[in-house]
């Protein structure tokens, strides 16, 4: 059984950077293509400046397109992983880990994405076919 699970492994990469990927996509579509100007105010209310906006927007649209096709996997991750973090903090913190708008999801994110920079994108990726994520010889 145990040999079984070890060969699945890749596929197991390849349904977290899907999972993670819709999630970020989903979320950066929305901010990009409709919500940046509201999104862009909320990152201002936080005390940022408000042109961060275009960076967190970008990296869950962008960046969840990399993951998704595998591409940079571990630049996008930590990416995300950074992004994720600054939410914690700034967001969610004060409302506990399971209170409304919590920082149990985002949390969740964080550890994918830091699951991915470790693990890296896994042989069916666009970094496994370009040779970035082989392992030596």
């Amino acid at each position: 059984m145990r040999s079984l699970l070890n060969r699945a492994q890749p596929f197991a990469l390849v349904i977290l950077r899907v999972a993670l990927a819709s999630i970020l996509i989903a979320h950066g579509k929305a901010k990009l293509f409709g919500g940046m100007a509201v999104h862009k105010h909320f990152v201002a209310a936080l005390g940022m400046p408000g042109w961060l906006g275009y960076f967190s927007a970008g990296t869950e649209f962008f960046g969840g397109i990399l993951l998704l096709v595998g591409l940079a996997t571990r630049f996008a991750g930590l990416a995300v992983v950074i992004e994720m973090l600054v939410a914690i903090v700034r967001v969610h913190w004060k409302n506990g880990l399971t209170g409304e708008h919590g920082y149990e999801f985002p949390l969740m994110v964080c550890v994918a994405a830091l699951t991915l920079i470790f693990f890296g994108a896994g042989p069916i990726s666009g970094d496994w076919l370009l040779g970035g994520s082989r392992e030596p010889k």
